[in-house]
């Protein structure tokens, strides 16, 4: 434990390089001022998702507001957009580690969002690196030699443009704390990378720009708004120099679109369609209801009727509001070594994005630089010389609270297929997040926290509602047990090395982690599968 010079902070994560340069007595400040203003209130929206969740369990529903009815048929606009953020065709994302920053950044999209959040495993050292690798982004002077296949990685004079994504309100960094308790992460985020890269970036013709996630609820988003003035007071900036681009990704905050917008119409950049977590929020909050129950996940997709309504409204309340409207992510890793493998990849990326196009969106999301050139094809072909298209009013779109709730029109089955995959891709993730890596190739596919919390939340769902596969079996905590005992073995035979997998992989810790947030009881949900993993994270 440390102590700066900053009254009331403490700095309790071990010495790591370049902690001096990120956590300096300035930039902890500001962090401190975040935290005395908004942290109580923090809190206090947390407890009321619990008792809204609490309504829910008892028989309740959600709707649009009443209480802001004002707010949904008002004529107002948010902001218009910087000179930076009026393109915003292809965003690529993923974590902040040194060579993904400057791969991203050099990929040819129009935007990489750099994640502290779902893509990132919380370890003091990839926080406080991250940040470091960001300062040196930022003024480009970002650099990687890979002692493996002895690449070296510079910056290009071009780069995407950079937004940011701090924690959820959710999480904590117990690295730090002010006052005796410690900060919320996405303060801490947030705070540091403004304090630090603000004035650079707007030299550089750009600004500090965000991406907001899990919020529930426009009081959350206020809390955000708060922030962004709070710091832009404290650093000297104007109002609105902050911007960001909020993550529909939960089903609450899919009823009050209208309202986050205007919460932060100072410093609204859009609204995203972040489909994996929405999925898994939509499980989460009617996990007592049978008739919510979903087929396998692969059948989810942006077409089943709830995902699409949600996509729909997205659109129409973003370009209403002269907000872009961006689009989901193309997990897909194309194959480097089999052709006929990364034709089918970039022809999955091809047709998401020749939808979300179609639909209006604005801007979608890609996990790997091989997949930009084919979504940047699918979306100029609608935009044509256009940098979007807000002007693209959905005046066709008519979407009700009944059709942003319709799970039980999902078709689809529960496979052994499906049931394998969650149980394989929930350890496998866990496993690589303990081992400090929150963005992990299997099978294909990127997955990251959002993935995994779907995976282990279908699981906790089949049993809960005494789902039957398709081959007519009931799922049981014991057919998981069963399934989670041989796909670990497939998974030790796929990486080749039993040492290695006994000793870095962490079997046994995560099939327990595993096991505990999705056959955790009928009557106990975990909220989020970080939580507990958090508490495991650099202690064992």
């Amino acid at each position: 434990m440390s102590t700066v010079d900053v009254a009331g902070v403490q700095i309790t994560g071990p010495e790591v390089e370049r902690s001096e340069e990120v956590l300096t007595a300035d930039a902890l400040e500001l962090v401190a001022l975040l935290h005395r203003e908004i942290d109580a209130r923090r809190r206090e929206l947390l407890g009321a998702r619990e008792e809204r969740q609490a309504e829910l369990d008892a028989g309740g529903t959600l709707d649009f507001l009443e209480e802001t009815r004002e707010v949904r048929e008002g004529d107002w606009q948010v902001a218009p957009p910087p000179p930076a953020l009026r393109k915003r065709w292809v965003e690529i994302t993923g974590p902040t580690t040194a060579k993904m920053v400057i791969n991203a950044l050099n990929s040819g999209s129009t935007g990489f969002m750099a994640d502290f959040e779902d893509a990132n495993s919380p370890t003091w050292a990839n926080m406080v690196g991250g940040q470091a690798n960001l300062i040196d982004a930022v003024r480009g002077t970002l650099a990687f030699d890979d002692e493996d296949n002895g690449k070296e990685y510079r910056l290009d004079e071009e780069t995407a443009t950079l937004l940011v994504r701090p924690r959820g309100w959710h999480l904590t960094e117990r690295h730090l704390q002010v006052d005796g308790s410690p900060v919320a992460g996405g303060l801490f985020d947030f705070g540091l990378y403004i304090h630090h890269n603000a004035q650079a970036l707007l030299d550089r013709g750009s600004g500090p720009f965000f991406y907001l996630p899990k919020m529930e609820s426009h009081l959350e988003a206020r809390m955000w708004n708060d922030a962004f003035n709070l710091a832009e007071n404290h650093l000297g900036l104007p109002r609105g120099t902050a911007r960001g681009t909020v993550l529909i990704e939960t089903l609450p905050a899919a009823f009050e679109m209208d309202e986050i917008l205007y919460e932060l119409r100072e410093h609204s950049a859009g609204l995203n369609a972040g489909r994996w977590d929405y999925i898994f929020s939509a499980i989460k909050r009617f996990r007592h209801r049978p008739e919510f129950v979903t087929p396998d996940r692969s059948a989810v997709t942006m077409t089943v009727p709830f995902m699409h309504a949600y996509s729909e409204l997205l659109v129409k309340t973003c370009h209403r509001r002269g907000a872009h409207a961006m689009g989901g992510m193309s997990a897909v890793i194309p194959s480097r070594s089999d052709e006929e493998a990364a034709k089918r990849a970039l022809d999955a990326v091809r047709s998401d994005k020749q939808r979300e196009a179609g639909a209006g969106f604005d801007g979608t999301w890609v996990a790997h630089p091989d997949s930009v050139e084919p979504a940047m094809e699918e979306m100029s072909k609608v935009m044509g010389d256009r940098d979007n298209q807000v002007d693209k009013q959905r005046d066709d779109v008519d979407v009700g609270g009944g059709d942003l709730l319709a799970l039980d029109r999902t078709e689809g089955e529960i496979t052994e297929t499906g049931l394998r995959s969650n149980v394989n891709v929930g350890i496998q993730y866990i496993s690589s997040w303990l081992r400090g890596n929150g963005a992990a190739g299997i099978y294909g596919l990127m997955e990251d926290a959002a993935t995994a919390e779907i995976s282990r939340s279908q699981v906790w769902q089949w049993i809960r509602h005494e789902a039957t596969l398709d081959d007519g079996r009931t799922i049981t905590p014991e057919l998981v047990g069963e399934i989670a005992t041989s796909e670990l073995e497939k998974i030790r035979e796929e990486i080749g090395d039993d040492e290695w997998f006994e000793r870095e992989g962490r079997p046994e810790q995560s099939r327990e982690l595993f096991e505990a947030v999705a056959l955790s009881g009928s009557d106990t949900f975990v909220e989020f599968l970080t939580l507990p993993a958090y508490e495991r994270l650099e202690r064992d």
